[in-house]
């Protein structure tokens, strides 16, 4: 049963093309050189197994020597069953005037990929041009490059023997195809493992990712068994209903094994960007790494499956059109998703912050703990997370506190009023020295003054640098430095103010008035003043 089955199925396969090809076609147009169709089709109805008549084939070509012409009309045959070019009769016209808008001439391209194959009128007689004459020898010699007849020649007479469809050495030739290829493929995988294996032995790749670039070692070995059977099954010389199938899937299946092993290999790609991400200062690489390589994955997806489209014969310029205009109306609808994505691309350039970074912008502040290609994520000080499109982030002024060479602390030290001056003055001497010695505060420039007298104290202007990578530091050093100013304040007897009132009665009945009397003899206040400019002069020299 399985066996009518599949004696059915070989039948249809190698009878369906030739029945379609004689459908609704007279033998007045079959056979008459008068026209394109009836070239084409001699050639081919004189090389079939039931009809094979080599000198009626070679009337086709434009060739005067008949052994020479016989010859080529048999290569030519057989390079259109190796590459597996279908010819399909309901397309060649049938006019005896036939004209090539393209070239203007009497002639006819039989492929788009092949136009040295073609047919002209000569002498009021449709042939095989002399270039496709020309072409013969170097096509086939490109299909058979180990030569048509290497299996029929090894088996002799038994190998003649027709079995389903197909001759005996036909099979047998698939058995030692099918022998070469597994053991080339057990050698191929064995050195792609061995290469790749090399370019991944430094112990900084996770075993993770070993596993799946020794993974494309399968893909890199089927790619290049692909390419080879395309130049060993035309040897088999199969029918070209069955040839031209064969010959698709293996052109297709090239590519699809190329594409997989580019799309594993891109790990290697990704290894070296983690290294330098790794060498660099700024972690926003960390995070562009990742993206980088899932985009590279997609454009090797992208280019693989155009590649097969235009394999199987689809227009892929019309396509592209077709989708550019898909496209435009598509960015029309998602202006703000393209936004985000120029967005991206211009944080990614710039680098206004990296992961880790403390900013603020537009009442966002907080840490920035993630950057896509749509969003930003900060982690506020609250710990709940903002997320931020990227295309309003590259419209904000953004403060980077993140970037601060040193980080600036302000304060101001409040004394109390019956503070006397020679006190301050040692006070503030001490806190100089405190900021000096601390290890984390900028030594270069600092600002440590008496600078107000306020309503309820005299206030001194503290106003230093820390010079510290992160805020958990800053706060550190901050805390620090009050602590050594209150210790200082202790030893020295200094007092802080704080906001008092003092309600002050001038007289009360039976009491002196609290009214200072001030004894205006100027000779005293001369002497006075001069005394306090000379110890004046004394403390600033000019």
């Amino acid at each position: 049963m399985l066996k009518k089955a599949l004696s059915l199925v070989f039948f249809f396969v190698l009878t369906y093309g030739i029945a379609v090809a004689q459908e609704d076609i007279p033998d007045s147009v079959k056979f008459n050189l008068n026209n394109p169709l009836g070239a084409v089709y001699t050639h081919l109805y004189y090389l079939q197994p039931d009809s094979y008549d080599t000198k009626k084939a070679a009337s086709t070509i434009n060739e005067a020597d008949q052994k020479k012409a016989e010859n080529l009309a048999v290569k030519l045959k057989q390079v259109l069953d190796g590459k597996g070019l279908y010819v399909d009769m309901g397309l060649i016209p049938k006019e005896a005037n036939y004209t090539d808008t393209t070239t203007d001439k009497h002639r006819y391209i039989l492929f788009d990929k092949f136009p040295e194959i073609y047919v002209e009128r000569v002498d009021g007689k449709w042939l095989y041009s002399k270039r496709t004459v020309d072409a013969i020898p170097g096509l086939h010699k490109e299909v058979y490059p180990y030569g048509s007849d290497i299996l029929v020649n090894r088996f002799g007479e038994f190998g003649q023997e027709r079995f389903l469809g197909l001759f005996v050495w036909q099979y047998l030739g698939m058995l030692i195809i099918a022998a070469i290829t597994a053991l080339l493929y057990l050698i191929l995988k064995w050195i792609a493992g061995l290469i790749i294996k090399e370019l991944i032995k430094s112990p900084k790749v996770p075993r993770n990712q070993r596993i799946v670039m020794q993974k494309a070692a399968g893909p890199i070995s089927m790619m290049i068994l692909t390419m080879i059977l395309e130049q060993m099954v035309p040897i088999l010389q199969l029918p070209i209903n069955l040839a031209k199938y064969v010959v698709l899937v293996l052109d297709v299946l090239t590519p699809v094994y190329g594409t997989l092993a580019v799309y594993r290999l891109t790990d290697l790609v990704g290894i070296y960007m983690w290294k330098q991400a790794e060498a660099s200062d700024t972690t926003l690489d960390d995070q562009l790494v990742p993206l980088v390589s899932k985009l590279l994955k997609i454009i090797v997806i992208i280019i693989g499956f155009f590649i097969v489209l235009s394999i199987v014969g689809v227009n892929v310029t019309a396509l592209l059109a077709g989708l550019s205009i898909g496209g435009l109306a598509l960015a029309l609808a998602a202006q703000d998703t393209i936004k985000n994505l120029f967005g991206s691309l211009m944080i990614f350039l710039d680098r206004p912050f990296q992961i880790g970074d403390w900013v603020q912008a537009n009442g966002v502040d907080g840490t920035v703990e993630e950057v896509g290609f749509r969003s930003t994520r900060v982690r506020t000080f609250a710990n709940s997370l903002v997320t931020v499109p990227n295309g309003e982030i590259a419209n904000m002024t953004v403060d980077n506190m993140g970037l601060r060479i040193y980080r600036r602390y302000k304060a101001s030290i409040s004394l109390t009023y019956d503070t006397p001056p020679d006190l301050i003055e040692m006070y503030v001497e001490g806190l100089k020295q405190i900021v000096v010695n601390h290890p984390a505060t900028r030594k270069d420039y600092y600002e440590i003054h008496m600078n107000e007298m306020g309503a309820a104290s005299l206030n001194i202007l503290f106003y230093i640098f820390f010079d510290v990578p992160t805020w958990s530091e800053e706060l550190k050093a901050r805390h620090e430095i009050i602590l050594e100013t209150m210790r200082l304040a202790e030893k020295l007897n200094v007092r802080f103010a704080f906001p008092t009132q003092t309600l002050h009665i001038e007289e009360m009945p039976g009491q002196n008035s609290l009214t200072p009397q001030y004894k205006l003899d100027k000779a005293e206040m001369d002497k006075n003043i001069a005394l306090f400019l000379e110890d004046y002069k004394k403390r600033y020299p000019n």
